[in-house]
């Protein structure tokens, strides 16, 4: 009888957890992201059955934030947000395309998901590796590649909320 039972809880060890990788709970690349950088991004973002690509410019400092530039292939700024480290958000430019709320509501929101430390369950960023994100909401989902890091302080006039476009 005992040596039926071996083979049995072999059998049971070497198959390990059988829970099904659902995009809660898949495996998270370790992400870290220097303090002080300048980081360029490509995105795909996907609304209402329509694909729009996207550039990003993101400076990170530890003691202004981040202040995250969004533009279009030919240039012109969509987007425009920067993030204190207390988590105040200060749309400095928004346009028709990316309205202000959107940008406080939305944008500001996976800028914090992706790029500010350990990953809450909240955040809807499935990190397929450590340049790779996918942030998917009901309404839109972005496709975010990171292609550049350059780690270096960055000017601290970037950070200045008083400095915003005013509408």
């Amino acid at each position: 009888m005992r040596h039926n039972v071996l083979p049995l809880l072999w059998l049971l060890l070497a198959a390990g957890c059988a829970t099904p990788l659902t995009p809660g709970n898949l495996p998270r690349a370790d992400i870290s992201f220097p303090a002080d950088a300048l980081v360029t991004q490509r995105a795909v973002l996907t609304a209402h059955g329509r694909q729009f690509t996207l550039n990003g410019y993101l400076a990170l400092s530890r003691t202004g934030g981040k202040r995250l530039i969004v533009t279009e292939n030919f240039g012109a700024v969509l987007a425009d947000v920067l993030v204190k480290p207390d988590g105040a958000v200060h749309v400095m430019r928004s346009s028709p395309v990316f309205r202000r709320a959107w940008i406080e509501r939305y944008v500001a929101a996976d800028l914090q998901c992706i790029f500010s430390g350990p990953h809450n369950a909240a955040c809807p960023v499935e990190v397929l590796s450590p340049t790779h994100f996918v942030v998917e909401r009901g309404g839109y989902k972005l496709d975010l590649d990171i292609v550049e890091t350059k780690p270096g302080m960055q000017s601290a006039e970037l950070f200045d909320e008083t400095k915003k476009e005013t509408p």
